[in-house]
């Protein structure tokens, strides 16, 4: 399918989202206050636009959130590629790995209070540890998956362990690894708003709970509809990283269907 097939069907899904909601709010079953129409959610907009605190907002959380996530896939990307490599470590370590994974990031948040206070750190934290296991697993698994004559030539050539990761290992492994990066960078934009939801006083998930509080659910909805189209373009770029690394290191691409 091509880039203008792609842009039409995002259109017609968006404006049937729109009529849809337009209708829901033309029933008058539920309240403005409940309930605003799509105007209504675009003044709200335009308003925290004109004021500048949308912008400052956008920055924040995504100042927190790079921060979070490229310091989980640093870490998680050599510790899998240590874990992969040596397997009878990695024997020790996956129990506990398995235990502590399907642990919400969000149970931690009272502890991360009480360790790290209050403020950009414990939102930090959160994406951190969204971030981690998902890309730490898909490395662990990559490397095993390495071709075992890569690993019989470069024995044959007397190279040392530590070059084996980084020349061998790593540029085998890394087609692998980007799909940890892409289901990763999901699972952190979506606990970095609900790590700013307590405990900061700029962000997007704050905008969420100052426009709750302040019985504004137009602005509620203009916070969670930005939410939205920011993670929709950061998975996009994922997307194309992801696709320069297949092109990149020979992985073939599918053909799209149309």
């Amino acid at each position: 399918m091509n880039k203008i097939g792609k842009l039409v069907n995002i259109i017609i899904g968006l404006s049937i989202i729109l009529i849809l909601w337009q209708v829901v709010v033309l029933t008058g079953r539920y309240e403005a206050s409940l309930l605003p129409s799509p105007l209504m959610v675009l003044n709200a907009l335009k308003e925290v636009i004109s004021n500048g605190s949308l912008f400052t907002n956008i920055q924040v959380s995504l100042l927190r959130f790079f921060v979070g996530y490229s310091s989980a896939v640093i870490l998680a990307v050599v510790f899998g590629l240590i874990l992969g490599w040596f397997e009878k470590v990695w024997a020790i370590i996956d129990p506990i790995v398995q235990v502590l994974r399907p642990i919400s990031p969000i149970a931690w948040f009272p502890f991360i209070v009480l360790w790290l206070g209050i403020g950009d750190i414990p939102a930090i934290a959160i994406i951190f540890i969204a971030s981690f296991f998902p890309v730490l697993l898909s490395t662990v698994s990559a490397v095993k998956k390495v071709d075992k004559t890569y690993l019989k030539v470069a024995k044959n050539f007397g190279m040392k362990q530590y070059s084996v990761l980084t020349k061998i290992i790593f540029p085998a492994s890394f087609p692998s690894i980007v799909t940890g990066l892409h289901i990763a960078l999901g699972s952190a934009w979506v606990f970095l708003v609900a790590g700013e939801m307590v405990g900061v006083q700029s962000g997007l998930g704050f905008m969420i709970i100052d426009a709750r509080n302040s019985l504004r659910s137009d602005l509620l909805l203009a916070a969670i509809i930005n939410i939205g189209v920011i993670g929709l373009l950061l998975d996009k770029l994922v997307n194309i990283f992801e696709k320069w690394v297949g092109k990149t290191w020979g992985i073939a691409q599918e053909p799209e269907r149309s």
